[in-house]
């Protein structure tokens, strides 16, 4: 198969080209997938996209007159994907529905602690001679609540690495998973949990009714000082209510490896750039957030976990096998 990789870099051709088999030809093009480089994909039996690829409706639409058939996802989620759409124009989608749960847990926890204790000023400060410990103070973990919000693959790895901390752990999905409840967490209301957490963790996946979870009314009963950590999708959070929320004093500390308007930023060097997203700048501009664009899934396992699962999923196309790992419509 003539395989089109969009948002690609130079990690992706590595750990690609350590898998690829002579069945497959693969183009990487370092810009996104939009209306504006769907021309690209002419002459291409499939494509493989990011998180930050659009297709929706009518990018699918072109898609299937260009001749693709397939579109591969180089990750486990697909809300930049309309699933309907790609099957009215009869493409089908697959994913890479697990990849290295704990590699983002992890990063979770890297980011909490880093926001908590003051890692990166401290760092900082150091690098420039100043071993002063004047406003770095932070907080004991352990006794203090942690507010799970999806406890699938990664919330559970999530759990389970927290656990170690001395926690009490509260969680909140719409399937409870019994192994974790043997080892003491308490599924609750979204409600009781944003309310009495300390930390609030999210771990679930973005839908229509998980869009902006965390808004103007879930901040005012969120227990005040909390901190909101997100490695998931960025759409979870309302942004311009996270900030009011953050210069009221209602939320504490923010930590973020995902951001609602991400594929305008993330994945780029745009240090000699004026960023004109004023929701970013403001951010960036309070001492209690933390962001990391997008890092969370960076390690090599989860790499090397994903490019044999592409593959995998092309093969099988290829083969006019089952596809293991398709995503489906209604």
């Amino acid at each position: 198969m003539n395989v089109a990789f969009f948002s690609s870099k130079n990690y992706d051709k590595k750990y690609f080209e350590k898998v690829k088999n002579s069945n497959h030809s693969f183009t990487y093009f370092e810009t996104p997938l939009n209306k504006d480089t769907l021309k690209l994909t002419k002459d291409f039996d499939a494509v493989c996209i990011f998180v930050n690829d659009n297709a929706d409706e009518a990018i699918l639409n072109g898609l299937a007159e260009n001749g693709v058939k397939l579109v591969a996802l180089r990750s486990a989620g697909f809300n930049n994907v309309n699933i309907d759409a790609a099957k009215k124009a009869g493409i089908s989608i697959v994913r890479v529905p697990s990849y290295s749960p704990e590699a983002v847990a992890e990063h979770a926890l890297a980011l909490i602690l880093t926001l908590n204790r003051k890692i990166h000023k401290a760092y900082n400060r150091v690098r420039e001679n100043n071993f002063s410990l004047e406003n770095l103070t932070g907080f004991n973990l352990h006794g203090k609540v942690i507010g799970v919000v999806g406890t699938g693959q990664i919330g559970r790895a999530f759990c389970n690495i927290i656990s170690g901390f001395g926690c009490k752990i509260l969680a909140y999905d719409i399937y409870e998973q019994d192994d974790l409840k043997k080892k003491g967490i308490q599924y609750v209301s979204l409600k009781k949990l944003i309310s009495e957490s300390d930390i609030i963790a999210l771990h679930c996946p973005l839908t229509p009714e998980t869009h902006h979870m965390f808004n103007k009314e879930t901040f005012a009963f969120m227990k005040k000082g909390a901190m909101l950590v997100n490695t998931s999708r960025g759409g979870l959070i309302d942004t311009a209510a996270a900030i009011d929320a953050l210069k009221s004093g209602q939320l504490g500390h923010l930590a973020i490896d995902v951001y609602e308007q991400e594929e305008n930023l993330f994945f780029r060097d745009l240090s000699g750039s004026i960023i004109m997203d004023d929701m970013i700048v403001r951010l960036i501009a309070f001492h209690n957030v933390l962001i990391t664009s997008h890092q969370g899934f960076f390690t090599k396992e989860a790499l090397d976990e994903i490019a044999r699962t592409t593959v995998h999923n092309l093969d099988q196309f290829e083969n006019g096998e089952p596809l293991d790992n398709e995503v489906k419509g209604d």
